[in-house]
């Protein structure tokens, strides 16, 4: 049995390496405005695909991490993943041009997949039963509760040190995460559960997943879900800066709609076990889609426009779509990995690289449209909350 350190550090130790995820986009939105001034001064919608990139990344670091650590082990890929992030960080903090960004921020994605992927891992390694569920509740919780304070964080940094220095933070971030890691957690692969990496395992893991119908239904289901949430991320702070006049008090708004949004989860735990999981995921898209379309409405008809009313509906619209998610995303990959059996840890690192990076290709020209309106992400909510739920109701029962 692997030296386990003690719960409580295991749990904070896990929930830093959670958090860079969140830190890294949500610190990174007040600086996009000068980043786009910049770098891309003729295109400011274009300084969004510095999240993009990031997420991209991201998908593509979930696809192959959980596999490569079966075979070398949990704390070598955290800390070599936590050092490619390091690297990415500092590429994309020396950038002259917007080409160069991309590259730094879709490698700072790819290394950040690694703590958050093999984390979850190295929690089964350690712990099963209600002292796992405890931890990666707790865990997920802080993910949940960073996007309050992250923005104000990058906004402190930022009007410090300009754009350059929230990237030198990501460095500083890593560098802490490394050592505490490096220092404190001893590996939790035991030698004998060590596998041969196979490229031929992966890809049967990815026709094995996809080979089955539900599973492949919940992976648009999540991807439409994911799109709308990160389409929303990638325009917000555009909004309240150009549309609403807020850019300064933005992190504030922001992590409101962090605090408001959480309590997303407490509900969701609390019914979830006396509706089932089908129930809140019907539940919370008849919500996304319902507020989607009145924000809608009332924006297209000129009731809620640049006006204190119309930042009220925008303010209400993001909270509700946030607040969804608790009832959608843990529930749908939940319900993903209950045919999967065996192949639930490589199914697990299939399913969110594929929806991941699906995300990044909707939400992506949603972000593009920006037009200095909330409106092209609340057609993006009326779309992919519509076709989520049509699509869930597609769902074949189980034999």
């Amino acid at each position: 049995m692997p030296r386990r350190l003690p719960q409580l550090e295991f749990t904070a130790l896990l929930a830093l390496l959670f958090a860079i995820v969140a830190f890294s986009i949500d610190a990174m939105l007040p600086g996009l405005p000068d980043i786009a001034a910049d770098l891309t001064p003729s295109d400011p919608n274009r300084a969004q695909l510095v999240l993009a990139a990031f997420v991209f990344g991201m998908g593509f670091g979930t696809l192959v991490s959980g596999p490569i650590s079966d075979h070398f082990g949990r704390k070598p890929l955290i800390l070599f993943g936590l050092l490619l992030y390091a690297l990415g960080a500092i590429f994309a903090g020396l950038s002259h041009s917007m080409e160069m960004m991309l590259v730094g921020r879709a490698l700072q994605g790819f290394g950040a997949a690694f703590p958050r992927t093999v984390g979850v891992a190295m929690v089964r390694d350690l712990y099963e039963g209600r002292d796992m569920a405890k931890i990666i509740s707790f865990v997920m919780t802080i993910f949940m509760l960073a996007p309050a304070v992250a923005p104000s964080v990058g906004a402190l940094i930022i009007g410090s040190f300009g754009w350059h220095g929230i990237f030198a933070s990501f460095v500083v971030l890593a560098a802490i995460s490394a050592s505490w890691f490096g220092l404190r957690q001893s590996e939790t692969l035991a030698p004998e559960n060590h596998r041969k990496l196979n490229p031929r395992d992966l890809v049967q893991g990815v026709r094995h997943v996809l080979g089955i119908y539900n599973v492949r239904l919940y992976i648009l289901i999540l991807t439409l879900g994911f799109a709308q949430m990160f389409s929303i991320l990638s325009s917000v702070q555009q909004i309240y800066d150009q549309g609403f006049n807020l850019g300064a008090s933005f992190p504030y708004w922001f992590g409101a709609t962090a605090i408001l949004s959480a309590a997303g989860a407490i509900i969701n735990g609390t019914l979830v076990t006396r509706l089932g999981m089908h129930v809140m995921i019907r539940l919370g898209y008849r919500i996304a889609v319902t507020a989607s379309l009145i924000a809608l409405i009332l924006n297209l008809t000129g009731l809620a426009g640049a006006t204190p009313f119309g930042f009220a509906v925008f303010f209400v619209w993001t909270v509700a779509m946030f607040f969804i998610n608790a009832f959608t995303f843990g529930n749908l990959n939940a319900l993903a990995m209950v045919p999967l059996g065996r192949m639930a840890g490589m199914g697990n690192s299939v399913i969110g690289a594929l929806f991941t990076m699906g995300s990044v290709v909707i939400a992506a020209p949603v972000g593009l449209a920006f037009n200095g309106t909330p409106v092209p992400v609340m057609v993006a909510g009326v779309i992919c909350s519509g076709l989520a739920l049509v699509l869930f109701r597609l769902e074949r029962k189980e034999a």
